[in-house]
């Protein structure tokens, strides 16, 4: 970020600004150094679109973590076509199958050992995708009515995990705005939406299931555990694991 930036004054000023004015002001302000991430989520097309608006070739990091859905493939597909994204997709070095076996998870549809998984085949991927890549900025889509651990956060933050800053436009949207986002731009939403799935990560049961009515929408993820984050949103490692 230039010296003459001043992140408290961005922040201020981005509270009230429309989510493309802050996708506009990071590729102004890092060009090709920004990057950006996707799980190609429920709503993951709002920010995807606006960031190819401003910056067609951008690098879009996807993590495989070997147990995503089968809608999350067909998802992605279709928004690269629709949108000729340049996805960058940063696989687990563990294979699934054989990662199951040699930690004892005897039940596909269920980890003993959450944490654990998600260090192995979430945050290692995008953590090497991060050294690899070294951007001077990422953009995220987190927002802040997600969840209590979201909602202090900033739209422009210096990461010192990923040694880069950390940019969140859609911060301060909910899933109103967001709708009408995406059905101002004919853009579809992750297939399994419908099903009640609104926060969509690996397919076991503990860690992703449809919600009921009342349920905020990441009550679906790690519902039967403490775990409210994968872990790639925190800003160290030690935090990743909680």
């Amino acid at each position: 970020m230039s010296v003459q930036t001043d992140i408290s004054t961005l922040n201020e000023l981005f509270e009230k600004s429309h989510p493309m004015d802050v996708v506009k002001w990071a590729y102004a302000e890092y060009g090709d150094g920004l990057v950006m991430s996707s799980s190609f989520g429920a709503d993951s097309a709002a920010l995807l679109h606006m960031a190819t608006q401003v910056m067609p070739e951008i690098k879009v990091v996807m993590v495989d973590t070997g147990y995503l859905f089968p809608e999350t493939w067909q998802f992605m597909e279709e928004l690269r076509r629709r949108l000729s994204l340049n996805v960058w997709v940063y696989r687990t070095r563990r294979d699934p199958i054989a990662y199951l076996r040699e930690a004892g998870e005897t039940n596909p549809q269920f980890r003993q050992d959450i944490l654990a998984c998600c260090a192995v085949n979430k945050n290692e991927p995008f953590d090497r995708a991060m050294a690899e890549l070294n951007p001077k900025a990422w953009l995220r889509g987190i927002r802040r009515r997600q969840s209590d651990s979201r909602a202090q956060r900033q739209f422009v933050e210096f990461s010192p995990r990923y040694k880069c800053d950390a940019i969140s436009p859609l911060l301060n949207w909910g899933g109103r705005e967001i709708h009408q986002y995406l059905k101002a731009h004919d853009l579809p939403y992750h297939p399994l939406r419908d099903k009640g799935y609104l926060s969509i990560g690996c397919n076991p049961l503990s860690c992703t299931r449809a919600i009921t009515a009342g349920e905020d929408e990441r009550s679906g993820r790690w519902s039967e555990s403490n775990k409210v984050e994968c872990g790639i949103n925190l800003n160290s490692l030690d935090s990743a694991q909680l």
